[in-house]
């Protein structure tokens, strides 16, 4: 049964008096819906802020107002999914009030809970200087435990490191078991469930050994300490006296349930989200904990916020009348003051090529108009859906720049040298040690295992395990010998600058026999040593790498556009957050949008359902939808339907082109 939740329309009479002695002029800075959310009273508050509404304007606002009217910025945790959310936001609070804004405790979830479990965490056993595994090394771990298993034959089938990693993952996140996961999200896998549930106990159990711990961990970890340890609970929840959670409703049930925990001793959480922007299954995110949300929170009041800022009349009504069909959702009708606009088109080419041409006409035809490129964007459900439209978009020169790709940490070059920094920070991280040993020529994985071996006596003898034993083929002494100086100089006291150059010096022999590209990727270690500059300690850079990665060439891109910024292809996961002139929205067939997977489950339909509001939500002032009458494959060409959820749409709403 389908749930819906209609919010009172007059949120004016639920703000508080404000008292006249305070610096900002909220009433005049804010609109009415606003300057309710901004100012609530203590207590669980839900801020449904539809898109467009000034979500981050509002709580900017509501930072302020706290700290203005005595709230010590200290004891208020701003959490969001991003570090430069909440440096953006404390900047905007202390530009509007003063610099105490800055002394807010802001950062993402993850950076959060890494603070938690340096200061607390040896009291469920994890310790102080746990390395931090991003999802690469942390595949490469459960790579390895399943070659160790003989899980890696091909007459097995057995499902490859990255799909473990998201079963292990995804089984994490939402509390329930491993084999749970495999029957609802990869039934072919059921004959493999114990074993995939044996293998998660064994990753489990390595990472505890070498002092690990992967993105999953350091929230669940967290969790546990807070339900486990009622001092731990009351010492780091007391600390606190209101909790701020910024896109509440991309949150998992590990998140969730650590806000109840943050809230537990004061009570005062401001959630923000928008469920009707919920994308985010794939990675764990439930929208069932935003609607939950006055369930898990009595008593919560729940204020929404519909003027939108960005978009013109015509183009929030198709939105709305997309939303209209979702099964479960808060009620509420986006409207702008912004007067005119033209109806949003919908266009049937007759096929793929046809429909290149098109999305080129309309953004050259804007682009003399003077919208520039990088004004304009063309969505997609899917990252295959613009091939076609790349190569048109080649033919005739028009630059673009397809949003997403590699992170600097994510690069081989990149974590080989971070290897080296890891393993001089943390002498367990077998991880790191196998990833710098094996660059070693003609070291193989007997050798590195003989050496880590030897690590691990150290250890259990409380000797030195920075004291490599050569191996016994005198080919790679001198090679560890090598590495062994490299780590002595690594943690000798000198200062992270002088470390990154040490260690270039180190690894660029090995840069230039691993790789024929070698002097494109010196730039990226350039780059990075640019990068260390930012960070006072070795502990801090290793940290923000694997918490916050940075894109790698995101600065070249449009560099290498001087004359003019280019057009943005994106899918629509990546746009969310993004506002463009001009969107065309590609490929909407159903199968498409929604995915062919999704139409199986009532949940994943709605939830294409919202990627598509997200994708019409992302245009200022003009709006256009196409899709291919016809597709052309290897094996033929088929006459396609357009998605299920533009047929019920008026052609007042939506109109055919």
């Amino acid at each position: 049964m389908s749930r819906r939740f209609v919010l009172r329309r007059d949120p004016e009479s639920q703000a508080p008096a404000l008292r006249p002695d305070l610096q900002i002029d909220y009433a005049a800075e804010l609109n009415r819906q606003q300057l309710a959310a901004a100012t609530a009273a203590g207590g669980p508050t839900l801020i449904v802020a539809g898109a467009g509404t000034g979500k981050t304007r509002t709580l900017v606002y509501r930072v302020a107002y706290l700290v203005e009217t005595g709230v010590a910025p200290d004891r208020i945790a701003l959490l969001t999914f991003t570090r430069r959310a909440a440096r953006e936001m404390l900047v905007r609070a202390s530009q509007l009030l003063d610099g105490r804004c800055e002394r807010v405790r802001g950062g993402t979830f993850h950076a959060f809970c890494v603070e938690v479990l340096r200061r607390h965490g040896e009291a469920i056993g994890v310790p102080r200087r746990f390395t931090i595994l991003d999802q690469a090394d942390a595949a490469d771990v459960i790579d390895l435990l399943r070659t160790e298993r003989g899980l890696d034959s091909r007459e097995r089938r057995f499902p490859k490191k990255r799909t473990i990693q998201r079963i292990l993952s995804s089984a994490a996140n939402r509390g329930v078991s491993v084999p749970e996961i495999v029957e609802e999200e990869h039934p072919h896998y059921l004959r493999h469930a114990d074993d995939l549930a044996a293998l998660a106990v064994a990753f489990r159990e390595t990472k505890r050994r070498y002092g690990l711990a992967d993105y999953d961990d350091l929230l669940g970890l967290t969790l546990e300490l807070l339900t486990s340890r009622e001092s731990v609970r009351q010492q780091v929840a007391g600390r606190l006296q209101h909790v701020l959670v910024d896109e509440y409703q991309d949150v998992n049930g590990v998140q969730a349930a650590l806000v109840e925990q943050l809230a537990s001793v004061h009570g005062n959480v401001t959630a923000v989200g928008d469920d009707a922007q919920s994308i985010y299954r794939f990675r764990g995110a439930d929208v069932g904990h935003i609607l939950a949300f006055p369930e898990r929170f009595p008593g919560a009041r729940v204020l929404k916020l519909e003027e939108n800022y960005r978009s013109t009349q015509p183009i929030l009504t198709v939105s709305n009348a997309v939303l209209a069909g979702a099964r479960e959702k808060y009620d509420k009708r986006l409207f702008t003051r912004k007067e005119g606009g033209e109806l949003p088109g919908l266009v049937k080419c007759p096929d793929e090529d046809w429909q290149s041409r098109f999305v080129c006409e309309v953004v050259l035809g804007n682009r003399e108009a003077g919208v520039p490129l990088a004004r304009q964007a063309v969505l997609f459900r899917a990252s295959w859906c613009s091939y076609a439209l790349e190569a048109e978009l080649t033919r005739r020169q028009i630059p673009f720049v397809k949003v997403g790709g590699l992170k600097l940490a994510e690069a081989a070059h990149v974590k080989d040298l971070v290897a080296h920094l890891r393993v001089a920070e943390n002498p367990a991280d077998a991880v790191a040690w196998n990833r710098a040993l094996l660059l070693l020529e003609g070291v193989g994985p007997k050798t590195v295992r003989k050496v880590l071996d030897g690590i691990q006596a150290e250890r259990e003898a409380d000797g030195d395990p920075y004291r490599l034993a050569a191996p016994h083929d005198a080919r790679y002494a001198q090679s560890v010998r090598q590495l062994a100086a490299l780590l002595a100089d690594l943690r000798d006291g000198r200062d992270l600058d002088a470390q990154i150059a040490r260690l270039l010096d180190y690894y660029r022999p090995h840069l230039e026999r691993l790789y024929d590209d070698w002097k494109a990727r010196e730039a990226d270690l350039d780059g990075l040593a640019d990068l260390a500059a930012r960070y006072g300690t070795r502990a801090a850079m290793l940290e923000a790498l694997a918490l916050d990665p940075v894109d790698l060439h995101q600065e070249d891109v449009e560099g290498s556009f001087r004359d003019e910024k280019p057009l943005v292809l994106s899918t629509i996961h990546s746009a969310k957050g993004l506002e463009f002139d001009t969107v065309v929205l590609i490929e909407a067939l159903d199968g498409v949008l929604p995915n062919e997977y999704a139409v199986k489950s009532p949940e994943e339909l709605d939830e294409e359902r919202r990627l598509l509001y997200v994708a019409l939500t992302r245009a200022e002032r003009q709006l256009w939808v196409s899709y291919p009458a016809a597709r052309w494959r290897r094996s033929g060409g088929y006459l396609t339907r357009p998605s299920r959820f533009l047929e019920d749409l008026a052609e007042d709403v939506l109109e055919p082109v």
